[in-house]
């Protein structure tokens, strides 16, 4: 059989779920699926000199013969809101007519699509109606949910409404939804979605790539000149508006004076320049700031290394601001217990909270409490057995019941069902 996807990125660019993607794909060739991609030209996460190489590759085929890549041309990701929809929307556009009209894409017979950038589900849901091809859709993120709790749009207002519309049409349309946790299956049951075209798929771990590494053997210590006797809480991931990371920075800032407290922060994302100045300092005509210095900034790290960055810390964070992550469980909380860390959560009560209470594998606290976050840290570092007891815990967990085999597997058998 053969599955369209239709995504908005693809390697080599790097993003904080490229791992899902890679195993994902690699099961599907495995499992006699050929996959046929369309996708933009890469532009998150990757170099300049990179993009350009790519502007030039417009088909590839990978995976022994079993994944064929064809990409089109479109303007750089930046940080503009504006040219961000703008962008997304001439790339859904863009393959809303190639999923039409392009000869391998007419000769697929099943079709995949994921939730970013939403309006993706509902072109593909488009496609459906026109050809008739069965969908299988990724929720990784619940629009309009998301806008509410970022900011951007206000429940009952205009533009939830018309998210409403589209998450409608896209879930009406959809022959089955793959959601990342339980919370996510009663979020959209509870929008009207029948039980039974609902698959939940946690977003695995790969064990071959996520392990335990002593800091004596940790790159990134010696790559950033890091000091290897302090105690390290770390925040792997997307810096983006959602992440409560100001917050952070006010917490850190309480810890100054406990010497050997350490924070990095690994990542990037539409929020980073503005981090970077609160946490370097920064000078205006009316106000000042002082730098945070026990706070160091990392880039995005390259896939090889995803072991070291996650083993960095002692303890690992899973941040976000109020009432924006009630409804998931993000998929670096596996990471962190792969590498067998304590989880410290600062998040809305839910799932994550029933795991990680079950599970003894680290520390919730609410969304926004920094005053809790702060005594969760001190309490982490005064109880380095316990750190060490909470990691083995959730390790545990992971490896019983959260591996890429199992989750990867879970794709296969509900795109071939699709088919059937």
């Amino acid at each position: 059989m053969r599955l369209l996807m239709l995504t908005s990125y693809c390697e080599p660019e790097m993003i904080s779920d490229t791992y899902l993607a890679k195993n994902r794909n690699e099961a599907f060739a495995r499992a006699g699926i050929e996959t046929i991609v369309y996708c933009p030209t890469p532009t998150r996460g990757i170099t300049p000199e990179v993009r350009k190489q790519y502007k030039h590759r417009k088909k590839e085929i990978t995976l022994g013969g079993m994944r064929t890549i064809h990409r089109f041309p479109l303007f750089s990701e930046g940080q503009s809101t504006v040219m961000r929809a703008l962008r997304y929307t001439l790339l859904c556009t863009i393959e809303f007519f190639l999923a039409l009209f392009a000869r391998d894409a007419r000769r697929c017979d099943v079709m995949i699509a994921f939730s970013t950038p939403p309006i993706q589900g509902a072109m593909a849901a488009l496609v459906k109606k026109v050809r008739h091809i069965p969908f299988v859709y990724g929720l990784q993120d619940i629009f309009p949910d998301s806008l509410v709790s970022t900011g951007i749009a206000r429940r009952n207002g205009l533009a939830w409404k018309i998210g409403r519309m589209i998450e409608n049409f896209t879930y009406r349309n959809a022959d089955k939804i793959i959601v990342i946790s339980e919370e996510f299956k009663r979020n959209i049951m509870a929008k009207g979605v029948p039980e039974e075209k609902i698959e939940v798929v946690y977003n695995w771990v790969d064990g071959d790539a996520v392990a335990d590494i002593p800091r004596s053997r940790n790159v990134l210590i010696s790559r950033y000149g890091l000091d290897p006797s302090k105690f390290y809480i770390t925040y792997c991931g997307n810096i983006g508006l959602t992440q409560n990371l100001d917050m952070l920075l006010d917490v850190a800032k309480m810890l100054e004076t406990e010497d050997d407290i350490r924070f990095v922060l690994i990542g990037n994302g539409s929020y980073r320049q503005q981090l970077e100045q609160k946490v370097n300092g920064q000078r205006s005509m009316v106000n000042a700031q002082s730098s945070i210095k026990n706070v160091t900034l990392l880039p995005f790290q390259p896939y090889e290394d995803i072991a070291h960055v996650f083993s960095l810390g002692d303890a690992s964070l899973v941040i976000s601001k109020p009432g924006t992550g009630a409804s998931s469980v993000p998929s670096k909380t596996w990471n962190i217990m792969a590498a067998a860390r304590p989880v410290l959560a600062s998040f809305d009560d839910g799932e994550l909270h029933t795991i990680i209470e079950r599970k003894n594998c680290g520390l919730f606290v609410p969304a926004g409490d920094k005053d809790r976050l702060r005594t969760a840290i001190l309490h982490l570092y005064n109880n380095r057995q316990l750190c060490q007891e909470m990691g083995t815990n959730g390790h545990n967990f992971v490896m019983q019941h959260l591996t890429k085999e199992v989750g990867t597997q879970r794709y296969v058998d509900i795109v071939k069902s699709t088919h059937i």
